[in-house]
């Protein structure tokens, strides 16, 4: 059987790592990157770092405009699977690689399965959610992370597609975890005594009053704060004349991964508005504080290791500040062997 992984970008890299580890032996596997992140930092790296082969096909698609991009990546992985003939796409999360991916495979009638289905924000004005359910529809295996996604799922009437395989991203967390212990914290940085920032959403980056408010927020705090800051962040920041060095804020470039892990797991907390970081933020149990209306990973917050706040200097400050929360034994997102289930369930629904 032969699987063709379509990533592009971060938080893809890093599922994709468990997966290849899981499918080498058993199935032949092809990875194809469309090149939406594309710079040296936010790829090349994590497929260095994570010990993923070199992909089979990169399509260097860049950044664009959503129908631009999207289109691209159309045109260019058609010709990819016309020429790898696989029995399986594999898709992973919410980007416009994973609906590009989705829509390809389907027009040629090749089976898709979607890893990291079900999960839903409920806000239709995040260009993820339209990505993630669209994907869902049109794939023929739906690879749901936790119950809640299931659940998700089994009200749009999709059950008869879903296996609960559980979380790739917490594989791939716990080993890295175990490689890291004891490594270098990021310069300048105490042990417990600093907080990890990440904003990258366009609902905060694109808005100078959102973005303004949270930077205030993240200078008033009372611990250094390592803001990890995307050059389209850090330019951006530049044209309002928001200051991202002020008061208690460290800005510094984006961390590989196990330097994110190492950061992150002893972090006093994190603060970020992506879906992947407040979840790994609750298996390193840091308290995570969410700058977002909503979360497509609601345990967290169920389970109380996770704020969501709204974008203002007072919103930040009082959930970054808050006790911490009460030790928990729940696990939500699986045990740390969700890609041989991926395998298995490929395998499967094969036969």
């Amino acid at each position: 059987m032969r699987v063709l992984s379509v990533v592009g970008a971060r938080p893809q890299f890093v599922k994709l790592a468990p997966i290849a580890h899981a499918m080498a032996g058993r199935v032949e596997h092809v990875v194809a990157h469309t090149g939406q992140h594309y710079d040296e930092l936010m790829s090349d790296v994590f497929f260095r770092d994570l010990g993923i082969p070199a992909p089979d096909e990169n399509l260097a698609i860049g950044s664009g405009r959503h129908g631009e991009q999207t289109g691209a990546m159309l045109e260019g992985l058609e010709l990819v699977f016309e020429k790898h003939a696989p029995d399986w796409v594999l898709v992973y999360g919410d980007t416009n690689s994973t609906i590009a991916a989705a829509l390809a495979a389907v027009k040629m009638h090749i089976p898709v399965a979607h890893l990291e289905a079900g999960l839903r924000s409920f806000n239709r004005r995040m260009p993820e959610e339209h990505n993630r359910v669209l994907t869902d529809h049109a794939s023929d295996l739906l690879l749901a992370p936790t119950d809640v996604a299931a659940e998700h799922l089994r009200r749009e009437g999709l059950a008869e597609r879903t296996i609960v395989v559980g979380d790739v991203m917490t594989d791939v967390l716990m080993q890295t975890r175990r490689e890291v212990e004891g490594a270098a914290l990021p310069e300048g940085m105490t042990d417990g005594d600093y907080y990890v920032a990440t904003i990258h959403r366009p609902a905060n980056t694109d808005d100078e009053e959102n973005l303004r408010g949270i930077v205030d927020g993240l200078a008033s705090l009372d611990r250094p704060v390592l803001l990890l800051a995307h050059p389209r962040l850090v330019r951006f920041a530049a044209e309002h004349g928001i200051d991202l060095t002020a008061g208690a804020i460290e800005l510094r470039a984006p961390l590989p991964y196990p330097q994110l892990v190492r950061a992150v797991d002893r972090a006093a907390g994190v603060i970020t508005d992506s879906g992947g970081l407040q979840k790994e933020a609750f298996l390193l149990r840091t308290p995570a504080t969410t700058v977002r209306p909503e979360t497509e990973w609601t345990e967290t917050v169920d389970l109380g290791w996770n704020v969501l706040v709204e974008p203002t200097p007072e919103g930040v400050r009082s959930a970054v500040t808050r006790p911490q929360p009460a030790e928990t034994e729940e696990a939500p997102y699986g045990d740390g062997a969700a890609a041989g289930r991926v395998v298995d369930a490929l395998l499967a629904a094969t036969r």
